[in-house]
């Protein structure tokens, strides 16, 4: 099978542990073991990654810049994605005893100049301010700034990823035996300008719906959407929780998820399912298992939910 496999924040951070290279390293390499195992079972892998904290580090590093002189957005995210998958590519090498080659490659996601989310900023990004600072530094470089809390911080748009110009590329090194580290961050946003050429833009796009885009354009046979939580949880947060194992995409959209956290995920999964694939969520160090039916929640079109809902702790 050819897996598309995304991870969480989680694969280079765990919540609450500083921001240092030490941490990501050691992240990393616990995430290579189990990514390693779906190779070792005869899989092909393409993985994405997220890159908000990381981002959020050089947005606030940048910040003690002159506006004229801050790098814009699209040119942070190529930054951090370059070190990400520096660190994934080196340990997933160890990790597979150098038996085969993997790669990263930097790519940009074409999106619509016309999107309406370019009109609704809405994705939080860089450090936090007090309001009057908020202000002054939204006036100075041209910002979009919302509150956060009882603090404010830039806001960019997220604007839905339509293709992937990279596409050809991918496909010579898969062709080629290579694992693939690709789309960090949800992909560089680029817009098409009328002589034909491409340039980046000030935006984020979600990253498990660039993961879902590649994962179609490929024509992959799995999407697993790799984080720290076992599997999706029916009626989460109740004495009545329980982990779903396999859900068919209708029954997917049906649920009521939080928008910020796995609403996005599952909505991915389940429009990537609708194709034909699977779409599975779950634990990083259980990706295997989640592609063999053995954990996670499993979106397919021939799901039996119900057999497969465990209670969970």
């Amino acid at each position: 099978m050819l897996v598309v496999a995304a991870l969480g924040g989680n694969a280079l951070l765990q919540r609450g542990q500083p921001l240092t290279a030490e941490n990501q390293r050691a992240n990393a390499r616990r995430a290579a073991q189990s990514l390693a195992a779906i190779v070792r079972a005869g899989h092909r892998l393409v993985v994405t990654h997220g890159n908000g904290p990381q981002i959020g580090l050089l947005a606030l590093q940048g910040a003690a810049y002159k506006p004229d002189e801050a790098y814009p957005l699209d040119v942070l995210g190529s930054q951090t994605v370059g070190m990400i998958g520096y660190i994934i590519e080196q340990e997933l090498e160890n990790a597979l005893d150098h038996d085969r080659p993997v790669a990263t490659l930097l790519t940009q996601i074409l999106v619509d100049a016309k999107d309406p989310a370019f009109a609704r900023p809405t994705k939080f990004i860089g450090p936090v301010y007090d309001r009057d600072e908020a202000h002054a530094r939204a006036e100075a470089a041209g910002w979009s700034i919302a509150q956060d809390g009882d603090k404010w911080r830039r806001v960019v748009p997220s604007p839905i990823p339509q293709e992937i110009p990279d596409l050809g590329v991918l496909r010579l090194l898969l062709d080629q035996g290579v694992v693939v580290i690709c789309s960090g961050g949800g992909g560089i946003p680029v817009l098409r300008l009328e002589d034909g050429s491409l340039t980046g833009i000030e935006a984020v796009i979600d990253k498990d719906a660039a993961s879902a885009l590649l994962a179609r354009e490929l024509g992959a046979d799995a999407l697993l959407l790799l984080t720290d939580v076992p599997a999706v949880m029916r009626d989460f947060g109740t004495d009545r929780q329980r982990a779903i194992g396999d859900i068919t995409p209708e029954e997917a959209m049906e649920l009521d998820l939080p928008d910020g956290s796995m609403g996005p995920k599952v909505a991915a999964a389940a429009e990537f399912a609708t194709r034909g694939g699977m779409g599975g969520i779950g634990r990083l160090d259980e990706a295997a298992e989640i592609l063999e039916g053995r954990a996670g929640t499993r979106i397919a079109q021939t799901a039996q939910t119900h057999s497969k809902e465990t209670k969970d702790g």
